[in-house]
C-alpha cells in the first residue's frame, strides 16, 4: 500500500501514480470496523469491476481532539481506539491500495469545501466517491454531501453514500465500540471491530522496575493518543507463534510518578529476553481501575493479588 503523507506529498505521488484512477473513501476510521470492513470492501469490488484502484483518505487527528487541543480542554478529547500506525497496518491487510494520512491542522480547518477540492480531490484521479450521507467538511464544515454529488456531477465523478452497517439492530460505530472498551465489554469490541482488541509492538527497555519487584515485564510504548481503555487487565500475548495467558497495566505508573502512557505486561509460565521481539497483546477482561499506592511495597502486594487473579481465570 502506497501511503500520502500529507497534501504536500500528492506531486511525489502522481509522479509516480499519476494514471491511476482512484474509487475513494474520506473519514476518520478509528478502528476500522466491520462498518469501515464493509465499505472497503464494495469499493474492491467496484475497482476490480471498473479498473480503478482503492483509496482511503482519513484525516489526523481527529477534529475534536485538534480542537480539544487548541482550546486546552484535553478531557474532552474523544478516546482513540487505535494510533494511526495501526490504523495503517490494518488498511494494508484489508488489501486498500492507496492511502491518504491528511493532516487536520490549521490549514485544512481554514479551507473552504471549493479550496478542499480543488487542492486536494481534484488533483487525484477519482472516478468515484463513497462517504457518508452526515460527512462534512470545509471550513465550518460548510461542505455536504450534497456539495460534494452537485460537483461530482459537473466533473463526471460519481458520489454516493454508504449503507448503514448494523450488528444485533444497532448501527457499528466508532463510538459504540469505544464505549464497549470503556465498559470493559471485550466480547462486544471484538464482535464489532471484526477481530480481538489488541495492541502489537516490540518490546522495549522500561525502567526496570517490574523486575526489581520480582515480576518482570515486557514494555510497549504508546503514542499520547487519549486510549478507551486504562487499567490492569487479564490478556493473552501472542509471541514467537505461541500464546501465553498475562496480566498487563495500561496506563502512566502513578506510583512511580510516570508521565507517559505504557503497556506493560507480565507473561505467565514465560522467562527468557523479550527486548527487541514483536508480541500481540489482546485484551479479554478489566480487573481494576490503575491507581497511586503507598510506596512500592504495597504495589507489589497488589500485583501478586493481580497476578493470583490471572492464574485463576485462565486455569
Amino acid at each position: 500500500m502506497y501511503l500520502i503523507r500529507g497534501i504536500q506529498n500528492i506531486d511525489l505521488y502522481l509522479s509516480k501514480y499519476k494514471d491511476v484512477d482512484l474509487i475513494a473513501t474520506i473519514g476518520n476510521f478509528d478502528g476500522l470496523h466491520l462498518g469501515h470492513q464493509h465499505i472497503i470492501k464494495n469499493m474492491k469490488k467496484d475497482a476490480a469491476q471498473n479498473n480503478w484502484q482503492t483509496l482511503v483518505i482519513f484525516t489526523e487527528p481527529h477534529a475534536k481532539e485538534f480542537f480539544a487541543e487548541a482550546l486546552g480542554t484535553e478531557e474532552e478529547k474523544p478516546p482513540r481506539i487505535f494510533p494511526w500506525p495501526e490504523k495503517v497496518k490494518r488498511l494494508k491487510e484489508l488489501g486498500v491500495e492507496f492511502s491518504f494520512f491528511l493532516n487536520f491542522n490549521n490549514q485544512l480547518r481554514k479551507m473552504t469545501p471549493e479550496d478542499f477540492i480543488s487542492e486536494v480531490l481534484s488533483r487525484l484521479s477519482i472516478k468515484k466517491i463513497v462517504i457518508g450521507d452526515d460527512f462534512r467538511f470545509g471550513a465550518n464544515r460548510e461542505g455536504d454531501f450534497n456539495f460534494l454529488k452537485s460537483w461530482g456531477k459537473e466533473n463526471d465523478i460519481l458520489v454516493e453514500n454508504t449503507e448503514t452497517f448494523e450488528v444485533n439492530g444497532e448501527r457499528v460505530s466508532s463510538t459504540r465500540i469505544r464505549n464497549s472498551l470503556i465498559s470493559g465489554n471485550f466480547s462486544d469490541a471484538k464482535e464489532l471491530l471484526g477481530k480481538p482488541y489488541s495492541f502489537c509492538g516490540n518490546v522495549v527497555y522500561g525502567q526496570q522496575l517490574g523486575t526489581q519487584l520480582g515480576v518482570p515485564t515486557a514494555n510497549l510504548w504508546l503514542p499520547k493518543n487519549k486510549l478507551p481503555i486504562a487499567g490492569v487487565y487479564i490478556v493473552s500475548v501472542d509471541l514467537d507463534d505461541k500464546k501465553y495467558g498475562g496480566i498487563a497495566n495500561m496506563g502512566t505508573r502513578p506510583t512511580v510518578d510516570g508521565q507517559n502512557p505504557v503497556l506493560e505486561v507480565h507473561i505467565l509460565e514465560f522467562s527468557g529476553n523479550l527486548y527487541g521481539k514483536k508480541i500481540t497483546v489482546e485484551f479479554l477482561k478489566k480487573v481494576r481501575d490503575e491507581k497511586k499506592f503507598d510506596g512500592l511495597e504495597a504495589l507489589k502486594e497488589q500485583i501478586f493479588k493481580d497476578i493470583s487473579f490471572a492464574k485463576e481465570y485462565f486455569s
